[in-house]
């Protein structure tokens, strides 16, 4: 594992700060660990037809992917989940049934979202399988119709499941999900959902996850910070982080050869004599691992040193982004989405400037066109669809999951059924 920790000391809004930047990056020689998957797919009335054709061949593709150290099971919701398959070995013949099983789904009525996370979580956390660390991977398109609805309970539940050693991963199809639930329950794993237009783009979207979950090489990873001569110190991105005595600490989840992990942290200097002690510890196979990190001072103008205001803008711009859309989503707060969005702006400008590569600006572009044709329209509320996407991306930029799931070639146009 290759851990490095950039710091930058520059002037700030109530005076001089220092942004620290820490990065894990799985080694490209190092092994990657077995994957415990539970796939948990909505059949409901929604997904009938072209949805549901498209996510079993995506469930397929990922089953193909699985060798025989990795082991996966499928569980199926409409009005109530069922196990169809335990979490188990993939040798030849049970990849076969599980492939078998996938092509003979047929769509149901009603929606048991939060029961079929938590038993999903339930089955695969049974499962004990050396150096792989219990997921659960779940696909929806609809809102939970069946038992529990509120965020509230599906941030309680995400909480809950990351406590118990389950990581929770969730792809977002159409227009009819809500993301403040998929964000509730991913949101603790230190995962961030995936947005997915149609059936047409399931299968890139599934291959962008694939390359994390078979690629992983560590997991558990967190991070220590032992500030000197700061006033106060804050984690930018939403891992999860507590204060442990007088450090402060992050857990960022795994790291997988695709994708590298950073994790920002800013602090307000009340002394102009100042130093910082980085930890990182992390589970590889059946070793836990913790490690001093050292911290290199660079210039803000320097190529490193653009890197992390890059980060840091980065991070501005999504968190004024997510302002805009949640006041396009009530009434009279139009006026609130445009200053929203002018900040958005001012930092997408600051990302252009410093011309990171590491943090390309140009994928944000569309989101925010989007953001600002709906402003400029004076809507009531945005587009749903637009919308779930944006929810989504942001998401995943301040968790550092910036995954660009591929374009597809052509938009098939389709219509829910609920």
């Amino acid at each position: 594992m290759k851990q490095t920790a950039l710091a930058v000391e520059r002037d700030g809004e109530k005076g001089r700060e220092v942004l620290l930047l820490v990065s894990l990056e799985a080694d490209a020689e190092a092994p990657r660990a077995p994957v415990a998957i539970n796939l948990v797919l909505d059949i409901s009335a929604s997904m009938r037809g072209a949805p549901l054709h498209a996510a079993v061949h995506a469930a397929q593709a990922l089953v193909d992917r699985a060798g025989p150290r990795d082991y996966l099971g499928l569980m199926t919701f409409d009005a109530e989940p069922e196990q169809l398959l335990p979490v188990r070995a993939m040798d030849a013949v049970a990849k076969a049934q599980l492939l078998k099983a996938l092509s003979k789904l047929e769509s149901g009525e009603g929606t048991a979202l939060f029961e079929a996370v938590e038993r999903g979580a339930d089955a695969v956390r049974r499962v004990l399988v050396p150096g792989a660390r219990p997921q659960v991977l779940m696909l929806t398109d609809g809102e939970p119709s069946v038992g529990p609805s509120h965020v509230s309970d599906f941030k309680t539940l995400g909480a809950r499941i990351v406590e118990s050693g389950v990581s929770v991963h969730a792809l977002g199809l159409g227009r009819h999900y809500l993301p403040g639930i998929l964000e509730a329950l991913t949101g603790p794993s230190g995962t961030g959902h995936r947005h997915v237009d149609g059936p047409e783009g399931l299968t890139p979207a599934m291959g962008s996850l694939a390359a994390e979950l078979f690629g992983e090489v560590a997991s558990e990873a967190r991070v220590y910070v032992l500030p000197s001569g700061f006033a106060d110190l804050r984690c930018r991105h939403q891992f999860p982080s507590r204060v442990e005595g007088d450090a402060m600490s992050a857990s960022l989840g795994a790291v997988s050869w695709a994708y590298p992990r950073w994790v920002l942290f800013t602090g307000a200097l009340d002394s102009a004599e100042w130093s910082l002690g980085v930890t990182a510890s992390y589970v590889e196979g059946s070793d836990t691992r913790r490690v001093p990190v050292q911290v290199t001072r660079v210039l803000p103008d320097s190529a490193q040193g653009r890197f992390v205001r890059a980060v840091s803008a980065e991070l501005d711009m999504a968190e004024e982004e997510g302002t805009a859309w949640l006041a396009l989503s009530r009434r009279n707060q139009t006026s609130v989405a445009e200053v929203a969005l002018g900040k958005a702006d001012v930092a997408l400008a600051k990302l252009v400037r410093l011309n990171a590569p590491e943090v390309p600006p140009h994928r944000h572009l569309a989101r925010l066109a989007d953001l600002r044709r709906i402003i400029e329209r004076r809507a009531a509320h945005p587009n749903a669809l637009v919308m779930r996407r944006a929810h989504a991306e942001v998401s995943r930029i301040t968790l550092s999951r910036v995954g660009i799931i591929p374009p597809v070639a052509a938009q098939t146009p389709w219509k829910s059924e609920d």
